[in-house]
This record gives C-alpha cells, structure tokens and sequence, in this order.
C-alpha cells in the first residue's frame, strides 16, 4: 500500500466538510481536524511528487496572487503549489492596473476572479489593515456569487497579513513534526520565538504571533522571547495561553534571550518591528500621508544606525550528530542492506548505488529513482519497518546531547517610541 494511499484513509476519518468553498485567513479559527487535514495533504502530495506521479487536480483555472508587501519565498511557493495542481498563477500588480486609476475593491475583486479556483493575498504592512483588506476583498467575491456575476467562488488563502502568516507557520510546524519523528513526540519540546536584529526595518508581527498561535497547540513550551517595546497583539498572547492550557504545554514571554535559549529544542529568529512604531505607520497609512511614512522609516533607520550597542548574552545550542534528511537515512539503510548482499550481481549492485548515491549528492539525480531502483532489486524490502527505524534514528539524533556555546550578540538599542 502506498503512502498516499494510507494517508487518504486517513483523510476520510476527519471531520473537514466545512473547509469546503471556505477561506484560510488563520490557523486558530481552524479545528485540530482541518490543521491535521493540511499537513495530510500536504505528506500526499509530497510523496506523489517523489514518485513522479501527476497531482494534477485542474485543467483550467487560474491561481490569482495579490502581494502588497514584497515577497520572494512565499511568491514561489504559492505559484509552485497552483502549478502542482494544474492551476495557471495570474499576478496581480495594483500599480499597472485599474486600481491606480480609482477602481474599488469590489470591482477588482470580481474582474480578477473570473476563471479563477484560488486567490492569495498578502497584506501585512498596517496593523489592523491586512486582514480587513483581505476580508473586504472575499465579502465581495461571495456577494459576486451570489448575485451570479462569478459562476464559481474561489477561496482565498491568506499569504501573511498584519496578524498571522498560516503558510509559513504551517509548513515550519510540518518540518518540525518530520524532524520529531511525529506529532506524539512534541510534546514537552521547548520552541523559543526570539526576535532577531535586521538592518531593515518596519517587518510586521505576523510571523511571531503566527508560530506562538500554532506551536502552543501541540503540547509545546513556547517561549517568546524579545527586547522591551517589541510585544506581540495581546490578544494573540491570549490564543497561545489557551492553547498552552488545553495541550498540556506552555507558554510565556521573557526579555532575556539567554533564558530562552536554555534547554531550548527549536530556535526561531525572527526580526519584527516595535508595536508602537507600527501602530504609528497604520495611523499615517488611514490619514493618507505616504510622505509621512517614508519619513518614518528613514527617522527609524536612522536612530538604529545611531544608537549605542548592548550585548545579548546568548547559549546557543548546537546538537550533535547534524540533522539527515529522509532521503540520507533511507540510503544508509539501502547501503547496509547491499553490503550483506551475496549475489553474484551484488558487486555490480554496490558499485550502481555508489554512482547513484555521489550524483544524488551533487543534486545530478533525484532520490525518487534510487528508491524505485532499489525496490525493483529488492521488491521484498520491508519499507514500513526501514521507516520505523528511520523515525527511531531522527528521534535519537534530536535527543542527542547538547554542546553549548557562549555567544555575544551586539544589537542596536532600539527606542520603541
């Protein structure tokens, strides 16, 4: 049985009826189903892909993407994820459209989504404005449907706005829960959410406030950890704490880095903006001074660029033995199962896997073909026990102990006013 397959049995006992024809603004207004459901699919269409199966589900349609905010990573990822279905991705840029010329949301919104199966939209620069934006936007796609303008509703997935970014809190929880060996390991593991120093400035919260609102609802102990006047919106601090209560886990917030670097199993540096200064763009955003804003940054810049350092005393945590991938531990098992080979072919077999093996490493030849090799070789190789003991190993690398490293850290003392 594939894995795809044992992965969609799996789909069918969960309770996701309701994420149909229905939108992704945020993980926390999604069950534990649905969450569930997404990295489900996700591990599918991953093993299709490695398998070189098609995961085509369209063969028409468009993918539109709205970034008011620069992008690279999620740009691509978004555009790859529409190919991987069969979707065409259609960027809508607002300064070469008819909305620098005073078209209204409604009539965009409506013109864009004809042909089109799903809208990603990124707007995170202005707190208390993304999200609105976003929800304005899809209020007038459903009032287009229903008026029978667009003869299908597309759904809107959000691609990071000023209170959460889903796409890529979701999939760095997915990696975590592979690197862990899954879910039923995460329990008690210790996630410090630090802020980080960037020569830039004005990114928004929504990262952080992202992973504390996902991560606390696996049992994990989250710390959130930044320098005074950089606080997250309190009522996401709210969501964490719940989730924290009903999981078994924890979470809290300190000043100190090197508090929350101790013991910590995971360590995500992030650099976001002072809430105060974001709460002034937002108010020079409503009053239309775009002068204004600039003027802002540069005064931001400035005062970074001109303030005294202090030192963060930081533990940094360096585990030993390095992280392997999936593909790397399943090569060590094929390797340890050739070199007991006896065959006359076994020599020949060696030799191949080795060639194999050292074009895979220079990224000449994808694992997918090595494993189907293999198992054309050995088609009675027992691929659910080889997986076991791949878990079993990730498991004993991440208890691996600790190798601890004092590390002085000079940051810009930053004024939150």
């Amino acid at each position: 049985m594939s894995k795809t397959v044992e992965l969609a049995r799996h789909l069918e006992t969960l309770k996701i009826n309701d994420m149909y024809k229905n939108d992704f603004y945020w993980t926390w207004d999604k069950t534990d189903d649905e969450i569930d459901a997404v990295f489900t699919v996700a591990d599918a269409l991953r093993d299709l892909r490695e398998r070189n199966k098609s995961t085509r589900v369209f063969d028409s349609g468009l993918g539109i993407s709205i970034f008011r905010d620069n992008s690279t990573r999620t740009r691509f990822s978004f555009a790859s994820a529409c190919n991987l279905l069969g979707l065409e991705v259609q960027d809508l840029d607002e300064k070469t459209s008819q909305i620098a010329h005073g078209e209204t949301v409604r009539e965009t919104a409506n013109m864009v989504s004809f042909m089109a199966d799903v809208i990603g939209i990124r707007d995170d620069m202005f707190i208390g404005e993304g999200h609105k934006y976003q929800k304005t936007f899809m209020d007038a796609v459903k009032e287009g449907y229903r008026d029978g303008v667009l003869e299908q509703q597309p759904t809107l997935v959000n691609l990071q706005c000023d209170v959460d970014h889903p796409t890529q809190c979701m999939a760095d929880m997915l990696h975590v829960i592979h690197h862990f060996g899954g879910v039923e390991n995460l329990k008690g593991k210790k996630v410090a959410m630090t802020w980080a120093y960037s020569p830039s400035y004005g990114k928004p919260l929504s990262v952080p406030q992202g992973v504390i609102g996902l991560f606390t609802r696996f049992g994990m102990d989250v710390v959130l950890a930044h320098p005074e006047g950089y606080e997250v919106m309190p009522e996401i601090e709210e969501i964490a704490k719940k989730n924290a209560e009903a999981t078994g886990g924890s979470y809290y917030k300190t000043n100190s880095m090197a508090e929350a670097f101790k013991d910590a199993d995971i360590v995500y540096p992030k650099s976001w903006a002072p809430f105060a200064a974001m709460e002034e763009r937002t108010k020079l955003y409503q009053q239309g001074d775009k002068a204004g804003i600039d003027a802002l940054e540069k005064e931001l810049l400035a005062r970074m660029a001109g303030q005294p350092t202090y030192t963060f005393e930081v533990i940094a945590t360096e585990k030993k033995p390095e992280k392997r991938s999936y593909a790397g531990l399943t090569m060590e098992l094929m390797e340890d199962y050739l070199a007991i080979w006896e065959n006359e072919l076994a020599d020949a077999a060696r030799a191949k896997f080795a060639e194999m093996k050292a074009k895979h490493e220079k990224k000449e030849l994808r694992f997918s073909l090595i494993k189907r090799w293999f198992l054309e070789l050995f088609p009675k190789f027992d691929v659910k026990k080889a997986k076991k003991e791949i878990r079993e190993k990730k498991f004993k690398d991440a208890k691996a102990p600790y190798k601890v490293v004092k590390v002085s850290v000079a940051v810009p003392q930053i004024s939150a006013k």
